[in-house]
C-alpha cells in the first residue's frame, strides 16, 4: 500500500472517519477488498455518495486510462467490508459499467464534486468509469 493511502487511512481512523487535505469535508470510506490473485486484504480510501442505505463509489482512478486494482478485486469477490466513520460494515458490491442507473449516480457525484466530471473527460475513448453500489450484506 502506498504511503499516501497509509497516511489517509491512519488519519481516517484517528479522527472518526474525517480527514483533512484534499478530502477535507468530503464523505470518505475505507474499502476492504480481497486481492483476486493473492487473497490478501486490500484497504483503499475513497469518496462515496450516500444513496439511502447504499454507499456508491466510483472507479475513477483520477481519470487514469486503466481501472483501479480494487475494482478487479470486487469483480472477482464482491463480498467486502467498509469503514464509515467509526462503523465497520460488511457489504456486497455490484459493479455498474453502463446503463441509466450508472449514468444517474455518476451525474449526481459530478454535481456534488465537479472533479469527477474531469476524470470522466480524461478517460473518454479509453473507458467508462464504473460505478460500484455497496449494499449492507446479510
Amino acid at each position: 500500500m502506498s504511503d499516501w493511502n497509509s497516511n489517509i487511512i491512519e488519519e481516517f481512523r484517528a479522527n472518526a472517519g474525517r480527514v483533512g487535505g484534499m478530502f477535507e469535508g468530503a464523505p470518505l470510506l475505507l474499502l476492504h477488498s480481497t486481492g483476486r490473485r493473492t487473497g490478501d486484504e486490500r484497504v483503499n480510501p475513497m469518496m462515496f455518495l450516500a444513496d439511502g442505505d447504499r454507499w456508491i463509489v466510483f472507479a475513477s482512478k483520477g481519470g487514469h486510462t486503466a481501472h483501479p486494482h480494487w475494482l478487479h478485486n470486487l469483480e472477482a469477490n464482491p463480498d467486502a467490508t467498509i469503514e464509515v466513520g467509526t462503523e465497520t460494515i460488511p457489504v456486497k458490491a455490484t459493479v455498474l459499467r453502463e446503463g441509466p442507473e450508472r449514468d444517474e449516480l455518476y451525474a449526481r457525484q459530478v454535481a456534488a464534486y465537479p472533479q469527477f466530471g474531469e476524470y470522466e473527460e480524461k478517460t473518454k475513448g479509453h473507458r467508462t468509469i464504473p460505478v460500484i453500489v455497496l449494499e449492507r450484506a446479510g
